[in-house]
């Protein structure tokens, strides 16, 4: 019985020795990234990243997809930059002055009650009359995901550097 038992372990440890399987690309994502901007990494080399198969699985919502890319990559340099910059510099007011807090961490829980409404009665404002009106316009194919119409460089080459750099380090 012993001697059994330990021929199965031996044939069940073997399996983890035996060469990976090879998965074939799915031609879905690669026209996914032949399609956008931001296939590549740092290095300029090629980068493919979806090991979820979002791409694949929900076609339609890449546009959406990229969209809320783009955006939660904007809102968080946004943040980072806030956030740095009231270690500095305050807004008028007692309320905001570095004597009731003195460490930019603790501003949440003290402004809780009154701008904290403020700032969530505003960001749900921007929601609804700018950014679902643009995700809609973009799942209709009437504007590419991310651009607000604000004017950039007229070279089509900077241009797509900076969509690249936006994607890269957003």
């Amino acid at each position: 019985m012993k001697s059994a038992a330990a021929i199965l372990a031996l044939a069940a440890s073997a399996s983890a020795f035996a060469p990976a399987p090879i998965n074939t690309k799915s031609t879905a994502l690669n026209t996914v990234w032949d399609e956008y901007i931001g296939g590549q990494d740092f290095k300029g080399g090629e980068f493919k990243f979806d090991p979820l198969g979002l791409a694949e699985t929900y076609s339609p919502l890449v546009p959406f997809f990229r969209e809320a890319e783009l955006r939660h990559g904007r809102t968080a340099q946004l943040a980072v930059l806030g956030f740095i910059t009231t270690d500095f510099v305050r807004i008028p007011g007692d309320a905001y002055s570095f004597e009731n807090i003195p460490k930019t961490i603790d501003a949440h829980n003290v402004l809780l009650e009154g701008p904290m409404h403020q700032l969530l009665l505003w960001i749900g404002l921007f929601d609804l009359v700018i950014t679902i009106p643009a995700v809609q316009a973009t799942m209709n194919g009437e504007r590419e995901a991310g651009d607000f119409g604000i004017a950039g460089p007229k070279d089509e080459a900077k241009m797509a550097k900076y969509k690249m750099n936006e994607l890269l380090h957003g």
